[in-house]
Parts: structure tokens; C-alpha cells; sequence
């Protein structure tokens, strides 16, 4: 009879879990990328990725060891990835037995009123005892319907998105550095191309001086050409603003001091060439990209989170057991008889639980939903950020060559400027004007030049990054 109605109950749990089937699936297709880049360089022409940072410049290799090392944004990502390992193998032990040990002594006393007072001759009540214990006690769940298995691929997955994570912000950081110190780069040019425009400007300003008091040329040819020095001087003074702001975006992401990242940026010359892009697969930013492989770490938990709150619907059993010696007195605790144990077993199961499992289900399904779309998200924003920084890339390159030619050319026409006016075949206005188009166009030589060069940091970090060149 007693087996009987513990297979009903048996039955009835199973039935009751089981009765709401499994879990609706979630459709997760692989997004469809194309073949190839819009404006990727052909066959032949392309370079190496970790080419694209500044990885020869002392400052970049000082900065960017200072930075992994010490970064607060860096540290915090750590953090969280420790976090994420520690909940790994929380869960990962959650499936092995628990096994204790308890020892405890404990006095009673009894009133023997409580009993009859017609006891048999030469029985006598004990009302004070003193009990001695010690017990190995032992769970474990042994997790027949796999809860703890998918609650621990649930724990895996997170470990994989916030190493993920981790990465990207190690992307990041490299790239703002980077990015800072090729904008220091290009200011220590511009500032190099102003200076020669102060310089031309000022012996414009020293010979129309000579020439006004030859009483050969008005003294306003002297002050256009004293203006012409001025505005180049103004030019050169606003370049120490951009420079603090360099400076201070370093402290930020570097933990050093200002006069430290300062010292580090001392001037250098930087290369004229600059690198080809590398030619890559649009289907290479699913391995490459940290933060999809963040998404798709994210999607694999949700997932696996989904398979967890199914497998509530199904009943749970654990196993139990203790060993111990109990014993009314102390010298008799190792005593043969004081040898004590127990073993169990359970099971439970829902059987009314008014739809709160299948309301955590479908909570889960959303989840898992929103998890594949940001997913998706994430994916074409990396196309997009890819594509657009080749573009770019292309982009910045042509206007570095415009400007460079520009620069050459407006250059050679002041010197021939200067040249027919010392001949007498030029007036003084004519070289004026032509030393005014001349200038600044060094700086914007500079500066398209280091624009270019910002471009491949963007790349790089929109084709997912990679080994940092040593320098």
C-alpha cells in the first residue's frame, strides 16, 4: 500500500511538471553580411592590420603600456570579468554534494512530576542529561532534469561577454591613445608649418620696412605685411589650447600625471607615409569583434537561461545523509554503540503554482528575443562602422594628397612671386597676396596628413582590433 501511493505521488509531480510541454523556440539565423567592402582596397594593395597604429612612436608604446597596466576604465572591466568567473564557478560547485560537519553538546533537564508517580520498584527518572554529538552531514542534488547545468552554461556564457567586454575596452583605450598622440603628432606639424608662415611673414615685414624708408614704397605695404605676422602668430598661440586638451584626454586614460604626458609627447618627426588599409572578409568582424562576440556570449546565456526556467516545470530530487556518534557521556562518545546515521531522499515538483513558472518562461523567451536582436544590432553596426571607416580611410587620403599638392604649389608661386619682384618684374602687392595664399597652407597640409593617419586608428578599431606593433 505504502509503495503504491508513493508511485501515485510520483506520478502525479511528473504529470504536473510536465504537463505545460516545452518551451516555444526562439529562431536565431546567422545575419546575411556581403561578400566584400565598398571601398576595401584591391588585391595587392593592402597592408597589416597592426600597421595602422602608431605603434613607432616612443609615446604611443609608453602610453599605451601605462594604460593597460593602470587604467580605472581597464581595472573596472577586470573587475567584472572576475566577478563573472567567481559566478562560474559558484554555479559549477552548485551541482557538486554539500558535505559538513557539526559537532554540538547539549544539556537537559527533566521535571519528573511529568511522569506517574506509580513507577515500578527501581525505575528512577534521570532529570538531568548531558548529550555529546558530532555528525558528518552530506547533500546533493543530483540534478536528473539538468536545471544546474543550463543555470551553469548561463554562468559560462557571462564569463565569455564580460571577457569580451574586457577586450573592448582595451580596443578602446588603445585607440584613444593612439588617436591622442597622432593629434599631438599633427599639432607639433602645424605648428612647425605656422612658425615658417611667421617666418616669411615677418621678412616681408623687415624688407617692406627697408623699402618704405628708401622712400621707395608706401608704409602701408608695411603694415599689411605686419598683419600677415600677426595672424600667423594668433594661429600659433591657439594651438596651446588643442594641446592641453590632448594632455588632459591622456591623464584621463593613462592614471599619469600632466607633466609626466607632456614629457612623453616630446616633439618627434613624424613619418610622411602612411599605410596601406588590410583587406578583410566582412564575415571576419564576427571572430574579430569584441563586442559581438560580447552580444553573441549574451545570446548563449539567454538561451541557456531560457533552458533553466523550462526545467523548473519538472520535478527536483535530493539526496541527503549523515554519520555521526552521539553519546549521554563524554568518555563514551567513541563507544561502538554511540554510532548514529540516517538517509534520505526527496522529491518535489509543482503542481498549482497559477501559471507563476510559465509566466517566468515567457519572460525568458523575451529575453532571449531581445538578446538576438541586439545581437543583430550589433553586427551591422560593426558593418557600418567598417565600412565607413574605409571610406574614410579612402577618403582622407585624397585630401591629404590635394592638400600636400596645394601646399607645394602655393609655396613655389610666392617664391616666384618674391623672385619677379626683386627683378622689377612684380610690385610689392603681388607678393603680398601671394604670401597670404601660401600661408596656412602647410597647416592644412598637416592637418589633412594627420587626419589620414586618424582614419586608420578608426579602422582598426572598427575591424576589431588586434596585436599592437612593437615599437
Amino acid at each position: 500500500m505504502k509503495r503504491r501511493t508513493a508511485l501515485v505521488a510520483v506520478g502525479s509531480l511528473a504529470l504536473g511538471a510536465c504537463v505545460a510541454g516545452p518551451p516555444a523556440e526562439i529562431a536565431t539565423p546567422s545575419p546575411t553580411l556581403p561578400e566584400t567592402y565598398l571601398f576595401t582596397p584591391g588585391e595587392g594593395a593592402g597592408g597589416a592590420l597592426a600597421n595602422l597604429l602608431p605603434g613607432n612612436d616612443p609615446a604611443f608604446t609608453a602610453l599605451a603600456s601605462q594604460a593597460l597596466a593602470a587604467s580605472p576604465t581597464l581595472g573596472e572591466a577586470m573587475a567584472r570579468l572576475e566577478q563573472a568567473r567567481a559566478g562560474a564557478d559558484g554555479a559549477r560547485a552548485e551541482r557538486m554534494p554539500d558535505i559538513g560537519a557539526n559537532a554540538s553538546v547539549t544539556g537537559t533537564r527533566t521535571n519528573p512530576a511529568q511522569f506517574s508517580s506509580s513507577l515500578p520498584p527501581g525505575i528512577a527518572i534521570d532529570t538531568e542529561r548531558v548529550a555529546y554529538g558530532a555528525n558528518l552531514t552530506a547533500r546533493w542534488d543530483p540534478d536528473i532534469f539538468g536545471r544546474l547545468r543550463a543555470q551553469e552554461r548561463v554562468a559560462l556564457a557571462r564569463v565569455d561577454a564580460a571577457d569580451a567586454s574586457a577586450a573592448a575596452v582595451r580596443i578602446a583605450l588603445l585607440s584613444e591613445i593612439a588617436a591622442s598622440v597622432i593629434d599631438s603628432r599633427t599639432l607639433d606639424a602645424r605648428e612647425a608649418a605656422i612658425r615658417e608662415d611667421v617666418a616669411a611673414a615677418e621678412s616681408l615685414a623687415r624688407l617692406s620696412l627697408v623699402r618704405e624708408r628708401a622712400g621707395i614704397a608706401p608704409g602701408f605695404d608695411r603694415v599689411r605685411a605686419e598683419s600677415a605676422a600677426a595672424a600667423s602668430r594668433s594661429r600659433l598661440v591657439a594651438l596651446e589650447s588643442e594641446r592641453a586638451r590632448i594632455v588632459g584626454r591622456l591623464v584621463t586614460l593613462t592614471a599619469l600625471g600632466g607633466s609626466v604626458v607632456r614629457a612623453a609627447l616630446s616633439p618627434l618627426s613624424a613619418p610622411d607615409t602612411l599605410p596601406a588599409a588590410p583587406p578583410t572578409l566582412p564575415s571576419a568582424l564576427l571572430l574579430n569583434r569584441p563586442d559581438i562576440v560580447s552580444a553573441a556570449a549574451n545570446l548563449r546565456a539567454e538561451d541557456a537561461d531560457l533552458a533553466a526556467s523550462a526545467r523548473r516545470r519538472f520535478p527536483s530530487f535530493g539526496l541527503s545523509g549523515a554519520v555521526g556518534l552521539l553519546a549521554y557521556g563524554l568518555g563514551n562518545l567513541f563507544n561502538t554503540g554511540s554510532l548514529v546515521g540516517s538517509l534520505g531522499a526527496t522529491i518535489a515538483g509543482p503542481l498549482l503554482d497559477f501559471g507563476r513558472i510559465e509566466a517566468e518562461i515567457a519572460g525568458a523567451e523575451a529575453s532571449k528575443k531581445a538578446a538576438f536582436e541586439a545581437y543583430r544590432g550589433t553586427v551591422y553596426t560593426a558593418l557600418g562602422d567598417a565600412e565607413a571607416a574605409y571610406g574614410l580611410v579612402a577618403a582622407a587620403d585624397r585630401e591629404a594628397a590635394a592638400a600636400a599638392d596645394e601646399a607645394s604649389s602655393l609655396g613655389r608661386a610666392a617664391a616666384l612671386a618674391e623672385t619677379r619682384q626683386r627683378a622689377g618684374l612684380a610690385d610689392f602687392l603681388t607678393v603680398l597676396e601671394a604670401r597670404r595664399a601660401a600661408d596656412a597652407s602647410g597647416e592644412r597640409a598637416a592637418a589633412a596628413l594627420g587626419r589620414a593617419r586618424r582614419a586608420r586608428v578608426l579602422l582598426w578599431q572598427a575591424l576589431g582590433g588586434g596585436p599592437v606593433p612593437a615599437s
